[in-house]
């Protein structure tokens, strides 16, 4: 579907360098958007880049853990492209980590990432001095921050904790005129996933998979979900997590 309200905007998104960030910046360059194209690894955002359609894309190698630099970026960004329409938080780490293997310093690494530069992004973002239209804010949550799943409590906390804090984002910015939402995506198969199955094995993913009434899914199928979120169609959408899963939270 083509979101004529999505022409010309320009959308930062980090995890742009691969996965689900990958497929979100794809598909809003489809859309006719400008897209800040945020990662850790300078030569994957330029592989995305190269597959984009239209123009006007620049890159932003940037490490999100340094949260006190994120005005920065919303000001270099804004520097090169004339503002910052729209975010989408699609960065984040995953771990499968056994309660008994629990470790302080990877279960700080998971919340930097999946949750504290989500709201550090949003608060440099809200700021009066970034130019935006039409503001909205899309973050990547997962079902298991509804539902339970062993050996990934951590990671299931983290998004928890995402879709607790847009409801709040999404109060205190409404009189400002910025939108924030989520997608909760059930198992779709990029690297992170096949990540998944290693760390797994074979038998435990297939059952995690079977759980799918729909299949797993395609990175394309959250895509479309971000890109309704964001433009104006879903304008009446606020503090809501859209869940993309192929029936999983349905059982």
């Amino acid at each position: 579907m083509s979101y004529t309200s999505l022409r010309e905007q320009v959308v930062l998104v980090t995890g742009a360098s691969s996965g689900l960030g990958r497929a979100i910046a794809l598909e809003l360059s489809r859309q006719g958007c400008r897209v800040a194209l945020v990662g850790r690894r300078q030569e994957e955002l330029a592989r995305t880049l190269h597959q984009m359609e239209g123009e006007g894309h620049q890159l932003f190698p940037w490490d999100l853990s340094q949260l006190d630099a994120l005005p920065e970026l919303m000001q270099q960004i804004v520097a090169q492209m004339g503002s910052v329409d729209k975010l989408v938080h699609a960065a984040g780490l995953h771990a499968t980590q056994p309660i008994r293997i629990l470790s302080t310093e990877d279960t700080q690494k998971l919340y930097t990432t999946n949750v504290f530069a989500f709201m550090f992004l949003v608060k440099a973002f809200r700021n009066k001095r970034i130019p935006k239209r039409e503001p909205s804010v899309v973050a990547l949550s997962s079902v298991v921050g509804t539902v339970g799943q062993p050996g990934v409590s951590t990671y299931a906390g983290t998004k928890g904790a995402l879709e607790s804090t847009i409801r709040s984002f999404a109060l205190e910015l409404a009189a400002e005129g910025i939108r924030v939402n989520a997608v909760a995506p059930g198992i779709v198969q990029t690297e992170m996933t096949d990540q998944l199955r290693k760390q797994v094995g074979d038998e435990q993913y297939a059952k995690i998979a079977s759980l799918h009434p729909l299949g797993l899914g395609r990175p394309e199928d959250v895509a479309h979900a971000v890109a309704f979120l964001l433009a104006q169609e879903s304008r009446w959408m606020t503090g809501t997590t859209l869940t993309i899963d192929g029936g999983y939270t349905a059982q």
